[in-house]
């Protein structure tokens, strides 16, 4: 007869709990609850690795954390940098599966895109993501940890100062993970980011936009189309939420919070690109407190589309300008290593960029 055999109990994934979380599970193991504040300080908030230099630790407690928890992070496979100082790290995931992340440079601050998914079901036409499918929702401890790596592979005395939601993956499709991974990555206890540095950025899943609301986090809005033809036509998404449904839900969240939302918007050439579109555009906008980012649409293979010409571009913010709109255009990044927005993907057919050194 065969015994059937018990298997341990995996370990919490350090990385996916929150201050909260931690102080009950080190409550639970007998040990004293304050240890998880000092534990959060050392690895969050100094980039502490190393257990024995935990020094307010007692030399037993030392031994003992590694057993507690498992501390694992997802491993980074390859960093590209730029010739604009962009970097974007690919990290592995498990089951072969991988993300991008990406590190955006610009005066006083360094913003980390973070990825939510691996691929996207959205399906938005002009975005690469979208063309790989979703294969699966990240972790929490995967969300954490793409920052966690990243701050890890900066130089001395550089940090993080902002957060964007606008990698892989629409975040409003999980939830439960990037509103948990903003809260630990919130905690003054660690790396004590401000919440009003952390951009979650939608395609438009109306009925989860409260969840940013409630989250005290910016809101930003995939727009891309000034009708429901157009917007259906490019981003399959606003059949279920259509504009008019998408607009009051911006509305609501600026009554609620005070804030602005910004829209933003792809040109693509014939499609987007009109000075009719952007009076039509500013007629859309017009009773949403919000800026709109007008971000020139940036190509891969298959899209379809092509970027304006720069005459459109600086034409189509003009038109935005003169008509009273609160308009900026979106810089564009780490085009030449496929870093830019709506380039990201782990598909293994797009040209592959150098890779350098992490030291």
């Amino acid at each position: 007869m065969e015994i059937a055999q018990t298997l341990p109990e995996p370990k919490p994934k350090f990385f996916s709990l929150t201050l909260p979380e931690l102080t009950e599970a080190i409550k639970s193991l007998g040990k004293p609850g304050f240890r998880g504040q000092q534990l959060y300080r050392w690895i969050y908030g100094m980039g502490m690795q190393d257990f024995e230099k935990m020094t307010n630790f007692s030399k037993e407690f030392r031994k003992e954390v590694p057993g507690m928890f498992d501390f694992q992070l997802p491993e980074v496979l390859t960093v590209h940098k730029s010739v604009d100082g962009t970097m974007k790290m690919l990290f592995n995931v498990g089951t072969g599966k991988s993300v991008e992340a990406v590190l955006i440079p610009s005066p006083g601050r360094l913003t980390i895109c973070l990825s939510s998914e691996v691929g996207c079901n959205m399906g938005c036409k002009f975005c690469y993501t979208g063309k790989q499918k979703l294969q699966r929702k990240l972790e929490t401890w995967e969300i954490v940890g793409q920052f966690v790596q990243a701050s890890r592979a900066l130089p001395p005395g550089q940090r993080i100062t902002n957060i964007v939601f606008m990698g892989m993956g629409e975040p409003l499709d999980n939830c439960d993970a990037v509103f948990k991974s903003i809260e630990i990555l919130h905690s003054t206890w660690g790396l004590n980011v401000s919440r009003k540095r952390v951009t979650v950025s939608t395609s438009g899943i109306v009925p989860m936009i409260p969840r940013v609301t409630q989250a005290g986090v910016r809101l930003a809005v995939s727009l891309n189309g000034v009708n429901d033809q157009v917007r259906t036509e490019i981003m399959p998404i606003n059949k279920r939420w259509p504009l008019e449904q998408l607009l009051e839900a911006c509305r609501e969240h600026c009554r609620e919070t005070g804030d602005m939302v910004t829209f933003e918007y792809v040109l693509l050439k014939g499609v987007t690109d009109s000075i009719q579109d952007a009076r039509d555009l500013h007629e859309l906008t017009r009773t949403v407190p919000c800026k709109v980012n007008i971000i020139p649409f940036n190509e891969h293979p298959g899209s379809g589309f092509t970027r304006p010409p720069e005459k459109a571009i600086v034409a189509f913010q003009n038109e935005l300008i003169r008509l009273g709109t609160h308009v900026l255009r979106r810089r564009t990044m780490g085009r030449d290593i496929y870093a830019a927005c709506g380039q990201l993907t782990t598909a293994a057919n797009k040209t592959t960029p150098p890779v350098v050194s992490l030291n």
